[in-house]
């Protein structure tokens, strides 16, 4: 039976709950145990997949087809654990359930309330899998004090008094805030947190307090003392030049050992940080720098590819180089010419995204990299676009373009070298979808196998010719354009079981250009860097000694 560790915010948000969160899984780990970490998001939306990259960050995608906070990226990158569709949960889907059950007439007719029915859903979605591993840690969203994420405070109060003593433990993260002007750091924040923690029924046994500044040991002791906190169970968490760096932070201000105190488990195993120590020692004595320009149309908002920026990290790490990432604004060479912001980069990737803002130059960008031999990754539309571009500039289809864009406009003005995906294969079933259909869910989402051509860029990288990858889309490649574009050089190295759908496309004549429809950046992690992600920075490096 798993022991719950629930972790909650308070004063402001994104303080790092998802990175502590991780962090702490990853030390659990270190110690043998098993982990699984959930997310319970207070917001209305059933889940993130209809929001604006600007309004959410980063969709992240799990095997089974969830779409997902970004915080579930953090949680697989630091623990290697496969987050599943029962990882996640939102307002929004727990009322949708609790409406539909109502519908089905399953309450017998009661009169539907927050309290049971709502909390009786969170706590049965909490309740999920937990005979398969030692620890489940569930985040909730938000902070202490909203109004949305009230029943999931009040569920988790309930879950804590439902199981045995000493099996639930909640950690409570606050900001220390550093005054200049009087040169000292504030508890009182933390300790209006805790107390609104406590109006609601929950006590925090430890408490994780975000500080630009060392914690004087007076003030620790002052915290543990208003917070009704052991002194010992104050953990400081200061700002790190390196996410990596938090397993090796968190274990040194005594985390782990806080949360074995808590569950009263003595003696405990020692931990092994082996991995941890090798992951810092390739961010922080690399051997050489490349530059990569990322170019995109949600660049003001990092989050939005933070997936993507953490893979060009892990690859780095595998090449022992630092990857200097540049954010250039995709809708600038609508305008201008894209020469003179590429030039000076060592490899270019261009990532996914939805609608026609921003395309234009991201055809560019393709276009300068294949006819400067530049190393270049092109994700999902960024694929989409590298095949758009070849057949304008080299097939002779001056007129091809997205379905997707078409529909957005309203007006047939392109050849759809890619097309709305209207049928696939998933598992043993054939899955159909219409343009009109509602947007939320209805992408071939989750984890897909594609069969990879002998001889290929690809399969050298990989290392094999089958290969399973998570997908997010709704357009496709159109295979009626592979024999046109495949006379020029564009390949279509890897391909879906059936033979129906591109996965990867690669020009045969350039040192590195590879196309791909999935997303690998979402399944690479610091300690198993993503083989694309590795080989892209090896050609970047190898790019950078030609430059």
């Amino acid at each position: 039976m798993a022991r719950f560790i629930f972790i909650t915010g308070g004063v402001v948000s994104s303080l790092g709950k998802g990175l502590a969160s991780a962090a702490l899984g990853a030390l659990l780990q270190a110690r043998g145990y098993t982990v699984r970490l959930r997310k319970l998001d207070p917001y209305l939306n059933v889940d993130p997949g209809t929001m604006s990259p600007f309004e959410h960050g980063e969709v992240f995608v799990t095997d089974d087809g969830a779409e997902t906070d970004l915080d579930l990226g953090h949680y697989e990158r630091f623990t290697g654990v496969a987050a599943r569709m029962s990882d996640s949960i939102s307002s929004g889907r727990v009322y949708s359930t609790v409406l539909e059950k109502e519908r089905r007439g399953d309450y017998l007719g009661k009169t539907i309330q927050v309290i049971p029915h709502v909390t009786n859903e969170i706590k049965d979605f909490i309740r999920i899998g937990e005979d398969e591993v030692d620890f489940m840690l569930c985040e909730i969203g938000g902070t202490v004090g909203d109004i949305e994420g009230l029943p999931f405070f009040e569920a988790i109060r309930q879950f804590a008094q439902d199981k045995p003593r000493g099996q639930c433990i909640f950690m409570h993260l606050t900001l220390l805030p550093y005054l200049a002007a009087s040169g000292e750091l504030k508890t009182k924040p933390t300790q209006h947190s805790v107390k609104e923690l406590r109006s609601i029924g929950l006590a925090p046994d430890i408490l994780v307090c975000r500080s630009e500044h060392p914690i004087p040991e007076r003030e620790r002791e002052k915290i543990g003392l208003f917070c009704n906190v052991r002194k010992d169970a104050v953990i400081a968490a200061y700002d790190l030049k390196s996410i990596y760096e938090a397993p090796l932070a968190y274990h040194a201000q005594g985390l782990d050992q806080a949360v074995l105190d808590a569950f009263n488990i003595s003696p405990a195993p020692a931990p092994n940080l082996a991995v941890w120590h090798d992951v810092a020692d390739r961010i922080h004595n690399p051997e050489g720098q490349v530059s990569v320009a990322i170019v995109g149309k949600y660049t003001q908002l990092e989050d939005a590819y933070k997936s993507i920026a953490e893979a060009l990290t892990h690859g780095g790490m595998a090449n022992r180089v630092k990857v200097k990432i540049e954010w250039v604004d995709a809708e600038l060479f609508d305008r201008e010419d894209a020469a003179p912001y590429l030039e000076g980069f060592h490899a270019i990737l261009v990532p996914g995204g939805f609608g026609e803002r921003g395309t234009e130059g991201k055809i560019k960008a393709a276009q300068f990299a294949r006819e400067k031999g530049v190393p270049y990754l092109g994700i999902c539309l960024g694929m989409q676009m590298a095949v758009i571009e070849a057949a304008r500039n080299v097939a002779g289809l001056t007129t091809a373009g997205s379905e997707e864009f078409d529909h957005e406009s309203g007006s047939r003005r392109f050849e759809p070298v890619v097309y709305h995906l209207k049928e696939w294969v998933q598992g043993n079933q054939t899955v159909a979808r219409k343009a009109d259909d509602a947007k939320g869910g209805t992408m071939r989402l989750g984890a897909y196998d594609a069969i990879l051509r002998e001889g290929s860029k690809v399969a050298e990288v990989y290392g094999t010719t089958t290969i399973e990858e998570r997908h997010r889309h709704r357009y496709e490649v159109d295979t009626k354009y592979r024999e046109k574009l495949e006379a020029t050089g564009l390949c279509f190295t890897g391909m879906s079981p059936d033979g129906k759908l591109p996965e990867i496309v690669e020009w045969t004549n350039h040192p590195w250009f590879i196309g791909v429809q999935f997303h690998p950046e979402l399944k690479s992690k610091p300690f198993a860097p993503h083989p694309l992600f590795a080989d892209f920075v090896r050609a970047a490096v190898e790019n950078s000694r030609l430059v």
